[in-house]
């Protein structure tokens, strides 16, 4: 049969072979911002695997930004080598190679997950060994645990919208195809983003353009660098427990979209600690923000959020709710998603999804087991006939 799921998907001068994507996850792996074995083991299985579009973790343009010391930077030059080696490999398996950009604004500072999460109230800065500051659009901590933040001065927001730029100039010289600017989950961009976060009475608070103003200044940064062949991609919080509503990330994707803004990647949450109220967890429990971002403001959108089955998937294309599936830890459980996927929906060769050296023996391995089941099938019926 044919999929939804399995047909390409162009995106300016970029053609996917298939709808699925693997999300920007951290790994918390790297050293002083340097990708290693780790991350270049961690991404290649899901090229391997089948993977349409495959994305690099939460990347930070500032080292000040970084959530814990162990995520990856973008900041300098020198992390060009690292970033082509994986881009390169994850591109030689027929997938894209996509990077997420971001900074942590009030949220930077933080222990690793196996280690609690909990703020440093001290920390020296990743790479350069500087007192590590924490900046945001107004000194308000973003909980009773967290420290304060700086207010952001005019000079800091034009170096971050900066580091953003030059981010994406790095990013393409890795030769990374897709650029996403991490603008969700309570992190600067979002920060600005919301009336509880931004307090500011300049150009940059107050109104819903003018809080909007920092994320399109950024995105005007990135697309000055980032190539017009590219795709960028914004993730978005299409809605917060602190008052963002559908309605606000619609608008915003509209705005953006005139920017240079292809795809929103569509989750949600992340402005305080608690969950977004009216949205139990379930299966398939942000596509509706997909749904609505993508029909109310004209513009791809990829569904993220409990998707793990592939009839699910293919139903969330065929429905028109959104235009990829992005898959998070469903992945980290099952690397082979795609060919698994190919095989329930039944499609016409699908080990085809995976490179030859594994597609052409499990190819053989099903045969054998055709070939095991009707010999079965056969011994039985002759022995059936034997008792009559």
């Amino acid at each position: 049969m044919d999929a939804l799921l399995f047909s390409t998907l162009a995106m300016r001068g970029l053609r996917l072979r298939n709808r699925i994507v693997l999300s920007p996850m951290l790994t918390y792996s790297a050293t002083n911002g340097y990708t290693n074995e780790t991350h270049v083991a961690h991404l290649a299985k899901y090229a391997v695997g089948g993977a349409g579009l495959v994305f690099v973790e939460s990347t930070k343009i500032d080292p000040g930004g970084c959530s814990t010391p162990r995520d990856l930077g973008l900041w300098k030059d020198e992390f060009i080598p690292g970033m082509r080696r994986i881009a390169e490999l994850v591109k030689s398996y027929g997938a894209a190679c996509g990077i997420q950009l971001g900074h942590s604004g009030r949220k930077a500072r933080r222990a690793v997950p196996w280690e609690g999460r909990t703020p440093l109230a001290s920390y020296p800065g990743v790479d350069h060994g500087e007192p590590w500051e924490l900046i945001a659009p107004s000194p308000i901590a973003h909980s009773e645990h967290y420290q304060a933040p700086r207010e952001m001065s005019q000079a800091d927001i034009d170096a971050m919208v900066e580091a953003w730029a030059q981010g994406a100039r790095r990013a393409d010289e890795a030769g990374f195809d897709v650029l996403e600017i991490h603008g969700a989950h309570g992190y600067l961009i979002h920060q600005f983003l919301s009336p509880a976060a931004n307090r500011r009475t300049d150009r940059y608070g107050g109104s819903m353009e003018n809080r909007m103003r920092f994320a399109v200044e950024v995105v005007e940064g990135v697309r000055r660098h980032w190539p017009e062949h590219k795709p960028l991609f914004l993730r978005v919080s299409a809605v917060d427990e602190l008052g963002w509503r559908i309605e606000d990330s619609v608008a915003l994707a509209r705005v953006l979209k005139a920017h240079g803004v292809d795809v929103i990647d569509c989750s949600a949450g992340g402005m305080s600690d608690t969950a977004p109220s009216g949205n139990p967890l379930a299966y398939g429990y942000q596509v509706k923000y997909a749904t609505a971002i993508r029909r109310g403001a004209d513009i791809m959108t990829m569904a993220v959020g409990l998707i793990v089955h592939a009839d699910q998937a293919e139903t969330i294309l065929k429905a028109g709710e959104a235009d990829l599936i992005a898959l998070g830890r469903e992945y980290l459980v099952n690397p082979n998603w795609p060919l698994d996927a190919a095989l329930k929906l039944g499609i016409a060769s699908p080990y085809a999804q995976v490179p030859p050296l594994y597609g052409y023996y499990l190819e053989r391995r099903k045969r054998g087991f055709d070939e095991l089941r009707l010999s079965t099938c056969q011994s039985g019926l002759r022995a059936q006939a034997g008792t009559k």
